[in-house]
């Protein structure tokens, strides 16, 4: 079955859960910067993956992938300074980190799919 619809790939899904726990862990965070900057990545995530989806051509979906990958990896990059800084327990970090991988292997695994293999008999 193809998937018609963003909403219907679970990696957005996964991805808007993913902002809406950083939205939270990050609500009353008083370093508006840093606050700021980890929210908008996060939201990201999710909006590339939609909007690559309704460019309606694979190229540009994987292109737009590759950026919901990056605005993740950044989100990432960030929990491991926020543990540093003392944001968040340790054990939230993990936890998060464990679903930024996640999400990662998920945008992969969709770019891999979508990728042509080269013929080995040219």
């Amino acid at each position: 079955m193809a998937v018609k619809r963003f909403e219907d790939l679970l990696v957005w899904l996964k991805a808007q859960d993913f902002s809406v726990v950083i939205y939270q862990k990050f609500s009353n965070s008083k370093d508006y910067s840093f606050k700021d900057q980890i929210l908008r990545a996060s939201i990201s995530i999710s909006n590339n993956i939609a909007e690559g989806f309704d460019r309606r051509t694979n190229p540009d979906f994987i292109r737009f992938l590759y950026f919901a990958t990056s605005s993740n990896s950044e989100v990432r990059s960030m929990l491991y300074l926020s543990k540093r800084l003392h944001f968040l327990e340790s054990q939230e970090t993990t936890e998060l980190i464990k679903q930024s991988n996640e999400i990662s292997r998920m945008l992969f695994g969709l770019i891999q799919s979508m990728t042509p293999r080269k013929s080995t008999n040219s």
